[in-house]
């Protein structure tokens, strides 16, 4: 998929899109699934996901709204990741099975992870 292609899919005001849209534009790379699966098994993933990161007080911008999406969608969907360089934010799209339109977005920090103690 052309990254202009992507980029024109991420018409939404909401924050994820927002901040999918400027990470694209700033040049992150991105890569889109072949394959194809259904929504349910991402929502579920993605509801489990959202309830642990919750349970360490993070609310992830969009992810919510994404798993309601995908289970009302109810369609088989196309993943999309954006990866910035400096890998401190995880952009996931959950795109049309023929990746014309978006069905949700949502992105958070990735979590820095504590370096090991000596041993």
């Amino acid at each position: 998929m052309e990254r202009q292609a992507l980029e024109a899919l991420l018409i939404g005001d909401d924050e994820a899109s927002a901040i999918a849209l400027a990470a694209l534009r700033r040049g992150a790379s991105y890569s889109v699934e072949e394959r194809v699966q259904p929504t349910g098994a991402h929502a579920g993933v993605f509801s489990r996901r959202l309830q642990r990161m919750r349970m360490r007080g993070f609310e992830p911008p969009g992810l919510e709204r994404a798993v309601q999406l995908i289970r009302d969608y109810d369609r088989p969907v196309r993943t999309a990741l954006i990866d910035l360089e400096s890998r401190t934010q995880f952009t996931l799209l959950f795109l049309t099975e023929d990746a014309s339109a978006l069905v949700a977005c949502a992105s958070w920090p990735v979590p820095l992870v504590a370096s090991k103690p000596p041993l």
